[in-house]
């Protein structure tokens, strides 16, 4: 592992002066599971590491007074599991969470760096989007929001500019009579990567017609999809069969994976479908108890 500088600020401000005015290649550590493992790989090789565990406000989750919630960019696996108003209220946002590597990995593993190391196959990416969640980025010219499918633009790689980093995610008020789920598909019974990841997030009316809904997959093509046609499938219904198919073949045609170890190109594309399907009937059973 080559030298580099390690820097720890107590401030969003003092981190994003130190990220802008960095000479060489900066990276952010937030809980750092990805990016020690890529240190020691020699994977990467950054002139300067800044970790944001350090800054209080990214270590916080608040639920405001409108019912949403901002959870911070560095706030780990095991806080965000064990905070019941932010599970009772988005429980497929915390089931993906979960499934991030082992109880020793939960305790480090944040949201921030989930979705930052922009792996395709990132387990929290796919339900933080459904959800319709918005990142708060920090940069040299202040604070501006971005949708979180917005941030990765391929493997290893994000929208973020010089000096940008994120500082917290924001969760959408939810209404009554809403639901999410997300599932996943790994070649092992845990802690293994996924083949196909899928996040859904719907919400009904009083009479159980679904009126608004996000379908999000991940590890089927370069970045975490929103696939828009497939909760456009299920709007106006009541979940039922035919609505669900069109799900399905909606979001096996979303589908640009690649063929590898884990699956084949036709798999992925067939598991998309059943998992989308899956995680809506899950999502549909809990905005029917809400």
């Amino acid at each position: 592992m080559s030298g580099f500088q390690f820097e720890a600020p107590t401030s969003v401000d003092e981190a994003v002066g130190l990220l802008g005015n960095a000479a060489g290649n900066a990276r952010v550590l937030a809980g750092g599971t990805d990016l020690l493992v890529q240190l020691r790989a020699g994977v990467v090789k950054p002139d300067l590491v800044v970790d944001i565990k350090r800054i209080e406000e990214l270590k916080a989750i608040k639920q405001e007074s409108d019912g949403s919630f901002v959870i911070g960019a560095a706030v780990c696996g095991q806080a965000i599991s064990e905070n019941e108003a932010l599970h009772k209220a988005w429980p497929g946002v915390v089931e993906a969470m979960d499934l991030i590597g082992s109880t020793q990995v939960q305790g480090r593993a944040s949201l921030g760096g989930n979705l930052c190391n922009a792996s395709p196959a990132a387990d929290s990416v796919p339900g933080i989007i459904a959800a319709g969640a918005i990142c708060i980025v920090a940069g040299p010219n202040g604070r501006r929001e971005v949708p979180v499918e917005d941030i990765p633009t391929g493997p290893g790689k994000t929208s973020l500019a010089k000096g940008e980093f994120v500082v917290a995610f924001k969760l959408p008020p939810r209404p009554a009579h809403s639901g999410d789920a997300y599932l996943r598909m790994i070649p092992r019974t845990e802690m293994d990567i996924a083949i196909v990841g899928a996040g859904v997030n719907l919400t009904l009316d009083d009479n159980g017609v679904c009126t608004a809904a996000r379908v999000a997959l991940g590890a089927v093509a370069p970045t975490a999809l929103l696939v828009k046609e497939a909760g456009d499938a299920l709007i106006g219904t009541k979940l039922d069969d035919a609505a669900l198919k069109k799900l399905a073949a909606a979001a096996s045609a979303a589908c640009k994976p690649i063929d590898d170890k884990r699956g084949t190109i036709e798999y992925r594309k067939k598991v998309a479908g059943v998992l989308a399907q899956r995680a809506a009937k899950i999502a549909l059973e809990r905005a029917g108890s809400n």
